[in-house]
């Protein structure tokens, strides 16, 4: 068990431990492994004198609420209706929304749709397209299913349709189920870097993790450390700046998971149990 420890959180470590050493000397004298060697602070100012990094944060947290809240709403919904017995086709719709687990149009027909709907190189890409999912609508309607008919009749005798028992009655008791679909979310859309690269070529609508990715991609260091830090700075690599820029885009959701781990945990168990 330690042994797995190790082997799993090293690697975070050895990158933490370098994001605070002097690059050039890291250079000059070979990799750190346990504690930096020149303690410096230079990498995390060179990235941070980039505005480019702020938008990108900002578009990746806007990205991430909006989407979450969107998806959870909006998924919901569609289980709540999944979950009527008075729908007419239902099991149809099961067997079509189960189809797209497995099968899907492919990169270049995807491509070719976001075009047509002018998502391309606008924020709605990273909304939309994941509104729904139906992996995450099975979740939900284990979970509506639990609930006792008599909250949703009782509602309707006092005169409340469908929309207002979902938004009254079923959402504010489903609580688990919503946190653990919006933690399943939020983590896909924080870490996601594949929709900004492949949809958008203005570096404004850009999210960190796409951000990120370029900064790793680049191939020579001083040009690396001139696109992040806007001037060569000579205490600083393009390895270095690489670990940096590591820890700030994955540090938000490194402190925030042990928090909320366990609705994981519950998302799992969800429905699997009977009784």
């Amino acid at each position: 068990m330690l042994l797995l420890c190790f082997v799993t959180l090293y690697p975070i470590w050895y990158v933490l431990v370098n994001s605070f050493n002097d690059g050039k000397e890291a250079m000059t004298m070979g990799n750190i492994y346990w504690i930096p060697r020149m303690f410096s602070t230079e990498n995390y100012s060179t990235v941070f004198k980039n505005a480019g990094i702020m938008t990108a944060m900002g578009i990746t947290v806007a990205k991430t609420v909006i989407g979450t809240v969107i998806h959870v709403f909006f998924t919901a919904m569609v289980a709540y209706a999944f979950s009527r017995k008075e729908l007419i086709g239902r099991n149809f719709y099961m067997i079509i929304g189960t189809i797209t687990m497995f099968f899907n149009g492919g990169l270049i027909p995807t491509y070719l749709w976001y075009r047509d709907l002018g998502l391309l190189d606008h924020f709605g890409v990273y909304i939309y397209p994941a509104m729904f999912s139906f992996f995450d609508l099975i979740i939900f309607l284990a979970f509506f299913r639990e609930i006792p008919e008599g909250l949703e009749e009782a509602a309707k005798i006092d005169g409340a349709n469908d929309f207002t028992v979902f938004v009254r009655i079923v959402l504010p008791v489903s609580m688990p189920v919503v946190a653990t679909i919006a933690l399943f979310h939020g983590v896909w859309q924080w870490n996601d870097y594949f929709t900004g690269l492949l949809y958008t070529n203005t570096e404004s609508l850009q999210p960190i993790q796409t951000f990120l990715y370029r900064v790793i991609a680049q191939s020579s260091s001083n040009q690396m450390v001139q696109n992040v830090g806007g001037a060569i700075n000579r205490r600083v690599t393009g390895q270095s700046l690489k670990m940096a820029t590591m820890v700030i885009t994955t540090l938000p959701i490194v402190l925030a998971y042990p928090f909320l781990q366990r609705y994981f945990v519950k998302g799992l168990m969800i429905g699997s149990l009977k009784g």
